[in-house]
């Protein structure tokens, strides 16, 4: 993806500044609630953890807490930039821990560029962390930090840069041997590089099985050999003893694995052709690798070939590692990040490849099945799998190592904690945004002259989610486009008002859709003039696969011209209108919210019907409470018994489905208070994620209280219903907004093209 200068700085510095910020976990409203966080109330666990240093995790955040620490020497493709230069890098790090895997971070940047400095200060701060990542410290000096450093903290330690990429290709290593056929013993191995990263992940190699003996290792002077006196205790380690010192081409002949950590496009298909049968070819640098997965591909078609970027198969990411080793450690208060553990994480990794991948993964990368082979060594970066299987295999292998402060007993429950932890709200839009990028669809805005949708086009090109097209007048297009330095080139613009022979068109055909409906040939061919009847025709007629529109307009007259020309889904009474709300407690959907007013028995089921068949979707299986102000019952009268009557039949017409109501918000979404009061219900175990309203004036305030008060991301208004994919953003959308209205469009239109 190219990201631009201009974007990257506003996304940085757009208020607030930066990417992190910290927030309070407890109430803190009330005067009592003052003198329990600080005095005279926060003695008490003061006294406690002075008495038994161990409470420091009962009663404080360490135990959820790392530091992500740098002296900015070697930051990945800048090199030595320095401390401050590399914050915007460490925060990046911070998002990755709390995204993945629900860890607090942070970021430290050190004014300390000699190993003891930087060791006495990193010991100093071990009071305050339950880990410490290191991060881009060049080499040797890195080697001696962490060396020092573990023999002196007591707390979960590891240098990414380095461990980080040694595991994940550790665990593509083992199943591309086993693809290929080969013995770890026995296979030759080539390194360009020998730095931090290319050094640990020779020596984890040797730890998995490889001999010392079949490693050959070059840097930018040539092989690593015995003869240099410019190695240090680290790489020399690799050091061979050759009587003659063979090139880098030479290097190649007969090699089984290739192990790329340099710089990009530095091997040539030529040494390739030089390599054994079925070679592994891990060519790692970044952004751009040491060769092209095109090139490697061609010049070896019998190849595993693996790279750093998430564009081509087998992406060797740290992120599928770093967040779960130490969710592992954290968890059972591992003393450190030892040998047995980084393996186990390797060896979890490569076994996760090869079972069933989940729909939910399949679907986010737009694949029918993904399968353990050649083109998928180890898993994606957005399995949810990862956190429970990783993490959980790391905090045994510490257990089993005996530094483990706080084991767990159960396997089982472990991973069950695990999977209860973490939302699945940021995923959710992630996979949708991933599904859209595998198959964009044509979309049609029909607010083109309006500056948010030309800056959302831009990010929708950029990423490649779907292929635009502008409805309005060229000139002022273009010239908002020039004065915003926006980077829109080559795109489709059609100004319906220039378009005298496709209005005509439009208009015959609309004409006889409305003819017994008031409207006349000269009406029905006027109205093609404006943007949201033309474009909703394009969609109509197949021109184009998804509409989008709203921003500047009312909900209704916007949606009455895709009614008119487009229509309602066959067997379907109503459409109606859903947002997904993103919270911290998972992703939650709201209904109807922006359509209808005061829906009967049958209107209830049919956006009950509506709603359930787009979680499909998100992959989300739906847990649907019919809301109402009382509790099964408790409360009875005409508006009442319509939620009870609508729940009672799509209970018969959906029995594997859970729904239940009439029901309180609130009690919908406390299983402790359902199993205590109404043990009956099937919402008891975990509670609603969908919601039903009454009315239209108890959704929309509902939803709109959630994002001002709640603090949550409202996605949508999503329409459900349509015939064809129609779209209407909610008047004043943020580019974000627009941005991801328009993946959710285009899945949409990807999943009726599947029908």
């Amino acid at each position: 993806m190219n990201v631009k200068k201009e974007a990257a700085l506003s996304y940085h510095s757009k208020f607030p500044a930066g990417k992190i910020e910290v927030n309070a976990t407890k109430e803190v409203s009330t005067q009592r609630d003052l003198s329990l966080a600080y005095s005279p109330g926060v003695a008490e666990p003061c006294m406690e953890i002075f008495h038994d240093p161990d409470k420091v995790y009962d009663y404080t955040i360490k135990g959820n807490l790392v530091a992500v620490i740098t002296n900015g020497t070697a930051v990945l493709g800048l090199g030595n930039i320095g401390p401050e230069a590399s914050k915007p890098v460490m925060e990046g790090k911070a998002v990755l821990f709390k995204k993945y895997a629900d860890i607090n971070v942070f970021d430290i940047e050190l004014n300390a560029n000699s190993v003891d400095e930087f060791v006495a200060v990193v010991k100093a701060l071990e009071p305050t962390f339950g880990g410490i990542n290191l991060e881009d410290i060049k080499a040797p000096e890195c080697f001696e930090i962490e060396k020092k450093l573990k023999e002196i903290v007591g707390i979960p330690l590891m240098h990414d840069d380095q461990h980080g990429t040694a595991i994940i290709s550790s665990a593509a290593l083992l199943n591309a041997l086993e693809i290929a056929g080969k013995s770890i013993e026995k296979v030759k191995f080539l390194f360009l590089g020998a730095g931090a990263a290319a050094v640990s992940c020779a020596r984890m190699y040797v730890t998995i099985g490889a001999k010392v003996e079949n490693i050959m290792m070059f840097d930018k002077d040539g092989l690593i050999h015995q003869g240099r006196s410019d190695l240090n205790p680290y790489n020399s380690m690799f050091a061979q003893n050759h009587s003659v010192l063979p090139t880098l081409l030479e290097g190649f002949s007969g090699i089984d694995v290739f192990v790329g950590l340099s710089a990009g496009n530095i091997v040539k298909p030529e040494m390739l052709s030089k390599m054994a049968t079925n070679p592994i070819i891990f060519a790692l640098a970044n952004p751009d690798p040491e060769i092209t997965y095109e090139l490697a591909t061609q010049a070896r078609p019998d190849a595993i070939v693996a790279t750093g970027r998430s564009d081509y198969p087998n992406q060797v990411n740290n992120v599928l590692g770093f967040p779960y080793i130490f969710r592992g450690a954290l968890d059972v208060r591992a003393s450190h990040i030892n040998e047995a553990m980084k393996v186990a994480a390797a060896k979890a990794l490569a076994n996760l490849a090869k079972e069933p991948v989940p729909d939910i993964v399949n679907k986010a990368y737009s694949e029918k099945n993904i399968t353990f082979g050649k083109d998928y060594l180890i898993p994606k970066p957005m399995d949810p799998r990862l956190i429970i299987e990783v993490s959980a295999a790391v905090a045994e292998a510490a257990i089993q190592s005996g530094i483990a402060k706080k084991p767990f007993a159960s396997v089982k429950e472990y991973k069950e904690k695990l999977q209860d932890r973490m939302s699945s709200s940021e995923s959710i839009i992630r996979n949708v945004i991933q599904k859209a990028k595998k198959d964009p669809k044509k979309v049609v805005f029909a607010e083109a002259d309006n500056y948010k949708v030309l800056k959302s086009v831009e990010i929708i090109l950029d990423e490649g989610i779907a292929v635009p097209v502008l409805l309005g007048n060229k000139a002022k297009i273009d010239l908002i486009i020039q004065e915003n330095h926006l980077d829109i080139k080559g795109i489709e613009i059609i100004d319906p008002m220039e378009e005298s022979e496709k209005r005509e068109e439009y208009g015959t055909i609309f004409f006889e859709k409305r003819k017994r409906r008031g409207h006349s040939l000269y009406d029905c061919q006027k109205l093609m003039r404006e943007r949201n009847y033309f474009g909703s025709m394009m969609v109509q007629l197949g021109e184009a696969d998804a509409f989008i529109s709203g921003l500047t307009k009312t909900y209704p007259s916007t949606l009455k011209p895709a009614l008119q020309t487009i229509g309602k889904e066959q067997n379907t009474n109503l459409v109606a209108g859903m947002y997904l709300i993103k919270t911290k407690k998972g992703p939650f959907f709201f209904a109807d919210t922006t359509v209808n007013k005061k829906p009967d028995v049958e209107g209830l089921i049919d956006i009950t019907r509506l709603v359930m068949n787009a979680l499909k979707y998100f992959n989300v299986e739906p847990r649907i409470a019919m809301l109402s102000y009382s509790n099964f019952g408790s409360n009875i009268d005409p508006d009442t018994q319509v939620i009870i009557d609508a729940t009672k039949a799509l209970q018969e017409k959906y029995p594997d489905v859970i729904i239940d109501g009439d029901i309180q918000a609130n009690m919908a979404l406390r299983p402790d208070l359902l199993k205590e009061n109404y043990p009956f219900t099937r919402l008891s175990e975990k509670g609603a994620n969908t919601f039903i309203f009454p009315d239209l004036y108890s959704g929309n305030i509902a939803y709109k209280l959630m994002q001002e008060m709640g603090n949550a991301e409202a996605v949508g208004p999503i329409l459900l219903g349509m015939n064809k994919p129609v779209h209407v953003l909610q008047l004043g959308s943020s580019v974000r907004e627009i941005v991801n209205m328009v993946a959710i469009a285009v899945v949409d239109a990807q999943n009726r093209a599947e029908l």
